[in-house]
């Protein structure tokens, strides 16, 4: 029996061992990944720091704006500089009626609850001729992330997190949009990084009035600043190329 017992503590300790080592081991992987990851984000953010944006909402009206009709919707409103979407039975928000580009492009603007524990910016925006929503501060005004992948939505999928937001005080969300990953940002903080390569991109029942460009709250009151969007050099790039050929 001691000879058993010996020979099972020493396949335990061996097995505990090459557990630890390969944990290890992955783990250095992971770090060195992630920090390839942010070498090649900072690239890309200084590949594209001369790209002109263009501003949205000029902080004195609607223009290129119009009320989201989803039924129960609160007012929309500009105040002080800021766009204000009021409480809803349900749903309320704005479409931008102007063009956007599909691929290739990031968005940035400022969003602050106002009152409400629900999402304070649900943010619904082309890739190619679909369409998905990155939700700030949904389900009891915490969650974030894509809605929806492969039919899965904010809740559902990998893009899922919880992040704490205090009422009156400003976010800075920053949306990209490239062919195989959509990326998000919340104050520099990346919260999103999906690829999205071959998946299903779709946006929720409720929400369908959003697309193609709007911005949408949930039984809240928000105001929203500083919108602009700007194309990235691939996608100009690529129009240039397309010039050239038809030349």
């Amino acid at each position: 029996m001691s000879a058993d017992l010996s020979r099972f503590r020493c396949l335990t300790f061996f097995s505990f061992a090459v557990t630890a080592l390969l944990l290890s081991f992955s783990g250095t992987l992971f770090a060195e990944d992630k920090e390839t990851a942010t070498e090649t984000q900072a690239e890309t953010d200084s590949k594209n720091e001369d790209q002109e944006w263009k501003l949205l909402f000029d902080g004195k009206s609607l223009k290129d704006w119009k009320t989201t009709k989803f039924g129960g919707e609160g007012d929309v409103t500009v105040e002080e500089g800021n766009m204000v979407i009021g409480f809803g039975v349900d749903l309320s928000g704005v479409n931008y009626t102007g063009k956007t580009p599909t691929q290739n492009y990031e968005v940035e603007l400022e969003a602050k609850r106002i009152d409400g524990n629900d999402f304070f910016c649900g943010l619904t925006f082309p890739v190619e001729k679909s369409s998905c929503s990155l939700i700030v501060g949904g389900w009891g005004g915490g969650l974030c992330g894509l809605s929806s992948l492969n039919g899965n939505d904010a809740a559902e999928n990998e893009t899922a997190t919880w992040q704490s937001f205090e009422d009156d005080k400003w976010y800075k969300i920053r949306l990209r949009v490239e062919p195989e990953q959509i990326q998000a940002w919340i104050d520099d903080e990346r919260i999103v990084n999906a690829n999205i390569k071959g998946r299903t991109l779709t946006v929720r029942g409720e929400v369908l009035l959003s697309r193609p460009f709007g911005i949408a709250t949930w039984q809240t009151s928000a105001a929203l600043r500083n919108i602009r969007i700007r194309e990235l050099k691939k996608s100009i790039e690529a129009k240039a190329e397309s010039t050239e050929v038809k030349e």
